[in-house]
């Protein structure tokens, strides 16, 4: 079996993959300072929870947190005996590699959202992925990631608006019934909501144009269908996209490695 983990700047995501499906989704706040022990402590009372029976032979890792990732190798080679596989790092291979500017640095979790996406879905997409920053990622014909769009991501957005200005309460993102605001709170919820409306729906018209062809746009994160609900702004919605990508990086490995 597969332990999948993908480490963003707000969490951290276990899935147990058996070659077929995954068997549980496991989420835990990213902590730099958590020790291979306290990962295998939180990962074993779960799985013993939920009942599952999971002999890991392998260990695939995604880190956009770089000083996450030498305790994670760790856990794998402690508990599970097996050297993970960490996308970005020279030694794994990418079944397309990016075409960016010399030098680029690519984010390990945008390369494994081109990758899941271009399985799923064939060429010429545009992922959008709603995480602590909002990303845009556009996946050529080939499947090569190509470029894309950073933007800060909505509940980011929100706890700077509240930071900064005093006066401001802090809110959670919801729909507004109206786009005009009575009162405080709906006002910034407006103004975020249709804010990021406005900003998908322009950017994704935006990298159309300039790519000149029809393109596909996948969704992906926890808000994408908060979006989607009253925007129709995706063609397709993938909640495991970035799981997904990390299975197939890791298979592609197998077979060419």
């Amino acid at each position: 079996m597969l332990l999948a983990i993908d480490c963003g700047n707000t969490n951290t995501v276990f899935s147990i993959w058996d070659g077929e499906k995954f068997l549980c989704t496991l989420r835990t706040s990213t902590h730099h300072a958590r020790t291979a022990d306290a990962y295998f402590t939180w990962y074993s009372t779960l799985v013993k929870h939920y009942g599952i029976e999971a002999d890991i032979g392998e260990v695939i890792i995604s880190s956009t947190v770089p000083r996450v990732v030498y305790n994670l190798r760790v856990f794998a080679d402690r508990f599970f005996g097996c050297r993970p596989i960490v996308v970005g790092k020279a030694d794994c291979l990418l079944p397309n590699e990016p075409r960016v500017d010399f030098g680029t640095q690519v984010g390990p979790d945008r390369l494994v959202n081109a990758a899941g996406a271009f399985d799923r879905h064939g060429g010429d997409l545009i992922v959008v992925d709603f995480g602590t920053a909002t990303t845009f990622d556009v996946v050529a014909k080939d499947g090569a990631y190509i470029g894309g769009v950073i933007a800060p991501g909505v509940n980011l957005s929100l706890e700077a608006l509240h930071m900064a200005a005093a006066a401001l309460p802090h809110v959670d993102i919801s729909n507004p019934q109206k786009v005009i605001g009575t009162n405080t709170v709906g006002c910034i919820q407006s103004g975020i909501f249709w804010g990021y409306v406005g900003l998908v729906r322009e950017i994704c018209t935006r990298v159309k144009a300039e790519r000149d062809r029809e393109m596909r746009v996948i969704a992906t994160g926890g808000l994408a269908p908060l979006f989607q609900q009253s925007a129709d702004l995706f063609d397709v919605m993938e909640d495991d996209l970035t799981m997904h990508g990390l299975t197939v990086i890791h298979q592609y490995n197998k077979d060419y490695g």
